[in-house]
Parts: C-alpha cells; sequence; structure tokens
C-alpha cells in the first residue's frame, strides 16, 4: 500500500488552498480529484467575487475568514500575476425599511472590521449616473477575479512544494485509524492510500462521502441540501463601473449586478432549492422563464433595464448544511476536536464566501491538523 502523509479529496479552490498550505508546511501532500481538472464543481460557477466581509454575523467562521482570506487573495493575485479588479461595490436601498437594513449592514461591517462608506442618493448617483437609489453603502474592498488563475496559482504553489494533484481518481471510502494508525484511503478503482492527514474538501459531495469514513460517527455529519443559483447575462455594455447589490433581505443577498474581467455584466444569483438526493441529479440548465422575475428586481435599482436584455447565463449550486426554513448555517470546519478522529478534517457547508475564505480556511485547516 502506498503512503502519503497528507491527502485532500477535491481540487476545487479550498482543496486546492489546502494542500498548498499543507505542502507549505512540508508535508508531503496528494490532492483526489474524480474530474480531469481543477475546480470543475463548485468552484468554476460562482459569481467571481472577492467579498469584503459585511454580511456576515460578527464572530462566525464565515466573517473572519472573508475578512482574513481576501486580504490573503489580493496578496496572492499581486505576487502572482493573477487578474483581478478591486472594483468596489454599492449596496442601495429603495425605502425606508431598506436603509434601515443599510444602517445594521454598516454596524456588522464595522464589527467585522471592513471598511465601508455611507453615501447619499446624489453620492451614489454621481458615481454612477444609471443607479435608482435614496441611500447606498460603498464597499472599496470588494473586487472581481480570475478564479481559474486563482487555482492555477495555488495549483502551481502545491506542486513547487513538492505536491501534485491526481485527476480521475475519486476517493470511494476510507477506514479511519485509531491514535497512531494510518488512515487507509480506497479509491474508485480498488487502490489503497495509507495516510496520517484526511481533509475531505468535496464541497457538494462532502457530507456524503464523510458517510463512508468508517470510524467517523454518523452524528458528526450534517444533512447536505441543495441550492441552485441562475445567472442571466446582460446583452449590451455593462451600466455600472461596480458591482451593485439590493439592501439584503434575510439570508439572500437579492439579485445583484455583477460585472466579470472582461466588462460583461451579469444578474443573479437566485435561489432555487432542489429536490435532489446527490449532486449527480443536478440539471445545471438555465431556465429562461425564470428571467421574468429578474426584471422587477433589477429595476428597482436600474430603471434603464431594457426588455429582452437579459439571456441565460450559467447556475452554479450552493452545497447547504441548512434547509430552506432554517437559518444559514456558519461554515463547518470539523477537526479532531470536534469528532475525535486524529488527522481528519471534515469541510461541511463551504458555500459563499467560500472563494473569498480559501486560504484563511487553509490556514485553519494546517494548524488544526498541525
Amino acid at each position: 500500500m502506498e503512503q502519503v502523509e497528507a491527502v485532500i479529496a477535491g481540487a476545487g479552490v479550498v482543496g486546492l488552498a489546502v494542500a498548498r498550505a499543507l505542502a507549505r508546511a512540508g508535508r508531503e501532500t496528494i490532492v483526489l480529484e474524480a474530474q480531469d481538472g481543477i475546480g470543475q464543481g463548485v468552484s468554476s460557477r460562482n459569481s467571481e467575487v472577492i467579498h469584503a466581509g459585511l454580511y456576515y454575523a460578527p464572530g462566525s467562521l464565515k466573517a473572519r475568514l472573508c475578512v482574513r482570506g481576501k486580504q490573503l487573495l489580493y496578496e496572492l493575485c499581486a505576487s502572482h500575476g493573477v487578474e483581478h479588479r478591486r472594483c468596489g461595490k454599492f449596496t442601495v436601498a429603495q425605502d425606508e425599511a431598506e436603509v434601515r437594513a443599510l444602517l445594521g449592514l454598516q454596524e456588522r461591517a464595522a464589527a467585522n472590521g471592513v471598511e465601508v462608506e455611507w453615501l447619499d442618493a446624489d453620492q451614489a448617483i454621481a458615481a454612477e449616473p444609471g443607479l435608482r437609489c435614496i441611500a447606498a453603502l460603498s464597499s472599496p474592498s470588494t473586487g472581481i477575479v480570475d478564479s481559474h488563475g486563482f487555482m492555477l496559482a495555488l495549483q502551481g504553489d502545491l506542486e513547487r512544494e513538492g505536491g501534485m494533484v491526481a485527476f480521475g481518481s475519486p476517493l470511494a471510502s476510507a477506514k479511519l485509524a485509531g491514535e497512531g494508525g494510518l488512515h487507509v484511503l480506497r479509491l474508485a478503482d480498488g487502490t489503497e492510500i495509507g495516510t496520517s492527514l484526511l481533509v475531505n474538501a468535496a464541497s457538494l459531495h462532502a457530507c456524503a462521502l464523510a458517510r463512508r469514513f468508517e470510524g467517523l460517527d454518523p452524528a458528526h455529519v450534517p444533512r447536505e441540501w441543495f441550492a441552485k443559483g441562475n445567472y442571466y447575462s446582460l446583452a449590451g455594455k455593462a451600466p455600472f463601473s461596480r458591482l451593485i447589490y439590493p439592501a439584503p433581505a434575510d439570508a439572500h443577498l437579492g439579485t445583484h449586478l455583477t460585472v466579470d474581467l472582461g466588462g460583461q455584466a451579469k444578474f443573479g444569483p437566485d435561489i432555487e432549492w432542489l429536490d435532489v438526493a446527490t449532486p449527480e441529479q443536478i440539471d445545471y440548465q438555465v431556465d429562461p422563464a425564470r428571467a421574468e422575475g429578474f426584471y422587477a428586481e433589477v429595476r428597482r435599482y436600474w430603471p434603464g433595464l431594457p426588455d429582452g436584455a437579459l439571456q441565460p447565463s450559467y447556475s452554479g449550486v450552493r452545497p447547504k448544511i441548512h434547509g430552506p426554513h432554517e437559518k444559514a448555517a456558519d461554515f463547518r470546519i470539523d477537526g479532531p476536536a470536534r469528532h475525535g478522529v486524529p488527522g481528519l478534517a471534515n469541510l461541511f457547508g463551504i458555500e459563499s464566501p467560500g472563494l473569498t475564505s480559501a486560504m484563511a480556511i487553509a490556514e485553519d485547516v494546517a494548524a488544526m491538523l498541525a
């Protein structure tokens, strides 16, 4: 049986970041990836936004890891030449209830150590002339990034440290060790690998994979839920230079406008809870009819949206660990202190802001398994 010091299941952005951190700490590291390339799942189907950290409850993992991850991500983009733009974002209010929501967001940003600026309607519209609002909260540290370029940089660093990604190598199950022993991993083709450190970064598949870990109490594995987000692209030139978000309502951040590095504007994601049991059953097609619901929402802040201008673009699915009527869950980074298994970390519910937080999650996991 081949042995390696650290194995990560999943070569998405978080798995690659964790692998890079472990390799840089001197661990012999392999990433097992079912697909034939990096970032083929959740990591390739997101808005590519570098989140500032405004929305998350102070003291939560999402708040801390987003703010720290944003700093690390901007540093990596600068040092590795990853294309990105610190374009900023306006979160906008249309009525007094939404102004109160913005005030709450301003307080939350301050608690999380995130710079924001309050703008009245005239200031906001002077900066973005097509906008309609009665107030806005400006977040100058929000940005956009080439997510694939980011992942290639992480993979390059991993390989420079002697680590590697094994493609077409899905982890099927594991027999977890007791004190001092090795975890025995079984790949889909029957190959066995012994490892002292195992990180489950399988995203949409993480809960199902953890249930196949012999020696992990099932009580430590949450139920998975899948929530699809549909995006629609705008025919024509982007109307704003910044990202525009409506004031938040509940856990959903509303239909927002993001701009990619090529200058293409897109709207979304919405939230569509899927009635599927496994990721293999997900249909990623974007229903053109769902765009109808976008027009009224977008025109609240951009009255100039022309009829028929929204084209189905792409969709992503969030790996949630809470259901449609439950409070949004924090990230779960379950180490030995939680489940009692030495050398094991399970990453559950790593949805937004997972891309922004990836390198900070990696710091936490590396420290947890040190």
